[in-house]
């Protein structure tokens, strides 16, 4: 599935080791957590040899907290400490809970021990999303109710430790270690103007499209067919694996149909570029508003994360890697 995760070519490699690429299976669940001590493993084994790791990204989101420790506690642990007793909860969340209707409060003492997919079972996952909102209305807000994943996860903090995930988050964010990164690290942000970037995007679908993503779709519908208990009707998980790369979901209804036309084709095709310009421009926020002020928090007394902006507007096999030293990150 090289063209759909546009994934960096042999070619491209140059010969230099490239790590944690291509050892999933399609709608293999793969949460940052896991990532994170992968990553982390693969750190240290690099440092071990004496060499300096660049890690290359990718979603921000997962780049901060391979950074950043003791930021995973509420949204990715995905194994829930065993404890000798029940947690100690405050009068307000005990009288809340104790306010549920009774089918939910019977499904909240009751949580199921994996999430249930919210395309095959909606109701499943509105019901947890519905509890959450009830009991932590701030962390409800965070996660699509079909992020049944995360949902569950949360709902699964109240009862481990009897606080609301809201509240952890907030202690957290005031954590003065929370703060200090890892490692020492040197970051590059590769920035171009958004006119210039999203033509790029789209430059970029028509060249996956030549290279072959419909082929690979179509694998993975076919796999995805094969593990589906009415291959006459596939629903697949779009929250999954690799059937939430972009490109996937777009294409759907153009392959899912008895004679695609060509007006389905270009309708999937620009179907993929909004997603893809989308995409871009939520991790260009993030980089600014999560990213950039923990950065900044992290270099307020030394610093440890220098971080520099390079203008990749202009031509990139002519990048002479004009940097500006970003000020938040000072």
């Amino acid at each position: 599935m090289d063209v759909i995760t546009n994934k960096v070519t042999e070619a491209e490699r140059k010969g230099i080791e490239h790590l944690l690429m291509g050892f999933k299976s399609p709608g293999e669940q793969y949460v940052v957590g896991q990532w994170v001590q992968d990553a982390l493993k693969e750190i240290d084994d690099t440092h071990k040899k004496n060499e300096i790791p660049i890690v290359v990204g990718g979603t921000s989101y997962w780049m901060q907290h391979l950074m950043f420790p003791n930021r995973l506690a509420v949204e990715t642990n995905t194994e829930a400490p065993q404890l000798a007793q029940s947690p100690m909860m405050s009068p307000d969340l005990t009288d809340t809970i104790a306010s549920l209707e009774p089918e939910l409060l019977i499904l909240f003492n009751n949580l199921p021990e994996h999430p249930p997919s919210a395309l095959s079972d909606p109701d499943a996952a509105f019901k947890l999303h519905t509890i959450l909102s009830f009991l932590d209305p701030l962390v409800a807000n965070r996660w699509h109710w079909k992020d049944t994943r995360k949902v569950l996860r949360s709902l699964g903090v109240i009862k481990e430790t009897g606080r609301r995930p809201s509240e952890i988050m907030l202690d957290q964010s005031k954590d003065v270690s929370a703060s200090k990164p890892r490692f020492r690290t040197l970051c590059f942000w590769l920035h171009a103007e958004q006119a210039v970037l999203e033509q790029r995007l789209n430059e970029r679908v028509d060249n996956m499209i030549k290279q072959g993503l419909l082929s690979e779709i179509s694998t993975l519908r076919q796999i995805a067919a094969a593990a589906s208990s009415s291959p006459g009707d596939v629903k697949t998980d779009y929250t999954l694996g690799i059937y939430q790369a972009i490109g996937y979901k777009e294409f759907h209804e153009y392959l899912s149909a008895p004679e695609p036309s060509e007006k389905a084709f270009n309708a999937a095709v620009e179907h993929m570029k909004l997603s893809t310009r989308q995409y871009a421009k939520r991790q260009v926020s993030w980089i600014r508003n999560k990213l950039l002020p923990a950065v900044h928090m992290a270099n307020s007394e030394e610093t440890m994360v220098p971080t520099y902006l390079l203008d990749a507007t202009g031509d990139l096999l002519a990048l002479n890697c004009q940097s500006t030293k970003l000020k938040g990150a000072l």
